[in-house]
């Protein structure tokens, strides 16, 4: 590794087969690095309009070509997985492969591999590790006494792995697949996606369907103890007939269908969510107490469950806890090339989460105060607006440079976006985003942290400010808040907010990701005035600018 040279990072093991959609494989992505700053990301279904498109192989060398990035020279990086440890693009120009291993590496490893026909130095990060790493760009270093930790679905050798990191050292104490039953609960389990009504080809769907759909039950330890019994029903794809019997024999259902308003089948989603919940909280305890670390870093796809989130931090186990906005598999390659620019420079930059920049040049934001009051006037009409200003966040949340936005204090205007526009599930809450300023004043907790700007916690309504923000409250009180805590965070969010806030008296918007029924964010405006017609949006903002002509 040199430390002149860029850093190019690659996630792209192609799926077990040509499968239409993702089965294992999924959310492919490419980040470049030089100098501890990123220069150019991309989730590959930004670029493609393929939603959680598992096939750079297919557009690695055109995209690269593309971008006039095929001439400088790399340090090449690349991410595996459970499938494998080798990468070749269709051309067969750029090739990758590295040893199979028994046990997860506390670092980088040495490859083999050849970049347009040449033989090259290159390294494979572990699956595990490059998801803990995506926290990299957008906390710095990990702070000494730290737990690591990672847990999804599945990664290279587990579906959850531990670290600790302590003066420059980081240290494998774990991995192991005992989560994976508790994991699969969210995107493996037949029942659970009988519940959401989702099929196999929509499961990385279903995680944040079945969040949802949980709030709206209650744990009771009977229904854990009957699912456990079933070994939680996970294997009735074929036929529910099981199901059904037992559940009227044991419970009275009598329905032979899934009834989504029947509160039994509420309860059963909530207890999932518990069972989930609690034994995360008990396995970070033990850990905490026999490590004696301050801090968690934690990653992977099982981090972007907002309700586990919120108990870790009401838990106290840790000083404080970092979560990536991209903890899923489309922060792999981030991860990655952060990690190797960590080992280059002994350091990395912080990053803002708008970092989506692949094929995206003249984004400039420019806009006036004049600009910002069309735009508040035209919300302050229950109109709904989508805005595509400057580079696009990373991860699956929206945070205002790719979003919907409108007013939040209407159940009405909610339910026309949420479910008549984008088509989503009855039960799905949908997100506000404010000033850090209004926190309190919503929920009386002054508690915010880079969490909550990366809309991965949530926080319970004060009784008497619900009505003021119905459209965002979810069935149990709570709203996933975003908050915006300077205008360094993102001006065009930050000043529109504060206009509303001083002028109209309106603290918070509605705020949700900008794109149509089975299709991902958009990226360019292009693909931002394509949405916006399909959407039947009333209003664009594209790079501050308000336009309806679309």
């Amino acid at each position: 590794m040199k430390k002149s040279k860029a850093t190019l990072a690659i996630y792209g093991i192609r799926d077990n087969n040509n499968s239409p959609y993702p089965i294992i494989s999924h959310d492919h992505s490419i980040a470049i690095f030089k100098e501890k700053k990123l220069v150019r990301f991309a989730q590959l279904e930004r670029l493609t309009r393929q939603k959680r498109d598992n096939k750079l192989d297919k557009h690695l060398y055109r995209i690269l070509k593309e971008e006039k990035m095929l001439g400088e020279e790399y340090d090449l990086v690349f991410v595996d997985n459970i499938l494998g440890r080798s990468f070749i693009s269709e051309e067969g120009n750029i090739r990758f492969e590295a040893n199979i291993n028994t046990s997860l590496n506390n670092g980088l490893e040495k490859g083999r591999a050849s970049f347009l026909n040449e033989n090259c130095d290159a390294y494979i990060l572990n699956h595990e590790l490059a998801h803990i790493a995506s926290c990299l760009p957008f906390y710095g270093k990990f702070k000494d006494n730290s737990l690591l930790v990672h847990y999804d679905g599945g990664a290279s050798l587990s579906n959850f792995s531990v670290w600790t990191y302590n003066k420059g050292e980081i240290q494998n104490l774990e991995f192991t697949w005992d989560f994976k039953y508790i994991s699969s609960f969210f995107n493996a389990n037949a029942l659970n996606f009988a519940i959401v009504e989702s099929k196999i080809f929509d499961q990385n769907a279903v995680p944040g369907k079945f969040m949802g759909f949980a709030s709206f039950g209650e744990y009771k330890p009977e229904i854990e103890n009957w699912l456990k019994e079933n070994d939680y029903f996970s294997d009735i794809w074929k036929s529910k007939k099981k199901f059904y019997d037992n559940a009227a024999a044991d419970f009275g259902y009598k329905k032979r269908y899934i009834d989504q308003k029947d509160k039994f089948i509420q309860d059963i989603a909530a207890c999932f969510q518990e069972i989930f919940t609690r034994e995360l909280l008990l396995k970070l305890k033990h850990l905490q107490k026999s490590t004696n670390t301050e801090y968690l870093y934690y990653s992977g796809g099982s981090a972007l469950n907002i309700v586990a989130n919120n108990k870790i931090i009401e838990s106290n186990i840790f000083k404080d806890v970092f979560i990536p906005p991209c903890s899923e598999d489309s922060g792999l390659a981030i991860g990655a090339a952060a990690f190797m620019e960590l080992c280059k420079h002994d350091g990395i930059e912080v990053h803002s989460p708008y970092l989506n920049n692949w094929s995206i040049s003249n984004y400039e934001l420019d806009y006036d105060d004049k600009d910002i009051k069309e735009i508040a006037e035209f919300l302050l009409n229950d109109n709904i607006i989508g805005v595509c200003n400057s580079y696009g966040e990373i991860g699956p949340r929206a945070l205002g440079n790719r979003s919907l936005l409108a007013l939040a204090n209407s159940k009405e205007l909610s339910r026309k976006l949420s479910c008549d526009m984008k088509q989503r599930e009855w039960y799905r809450p949908i997100a506000p985003i404010m000033l850090k300023s209004n926190l309190e004043y919503f929920t009386g907790s002054s508690d915010s942290s880079m969490l909550s700007k990366f809309m991965l916690r949530d926080y319970f309504v004060l009784a008497e400010k619900q009505e003021e923000i119905e459209g965002v409250v979810h069935i149990n009180g709570s709203a996933r808040i975003q908050t915006v805590d300077s205008r360094d965070d993102n001006p065009f969010i930050f000043d529109l907010l504060t206009y509303l806030d001083e002028n109209c008296n309106i603290k918070a918007l509605i705020n949700t990701s900008f794109n149509t029924k089975g299709e991902p964010i958009v990226h360019t405006i292009d693909d931002a005035i394509n949405s916006a017609g399909n959407l039947g949006l009333d209003g664009l903002v594209c790079n501050g600018k308000l336009r309806t002509d679309f």
